[in-house]
């Protein structure tokens, strides 16, 4: 059930994004604006998994610190 919630939010997700960038597209001047932020917020969000990921530090917390 969880499982299925997780998939149906994925999917809005992906088509909000994709009409956000037609919208973007359509506006063609000033939407470039917006596809660049939305670009940059993207790369960030990827930098900051590929950190979590490959961060041994947070992986001894996560697993041995009590809160």
């Amino acid at each position: 059930m969880e499982y299925i919630g997780y998939l149906l939010l994925i999917i809005v997700v992906i088509i909000w994004i994709i009409a956000m960038i037609v919208g973007m597209i359509v506006a063609f001047p000033f939407g470039i604006i917006g596809l660049v932020a939305i670009t940059g917020v993207g790369f960030l969000f990827a930098k900051v998994v590929k950190d979590r990921l490959s961060s041994k530090e947070d992986d001894h917390y996560s697993k041995n610190v009590d809160k």
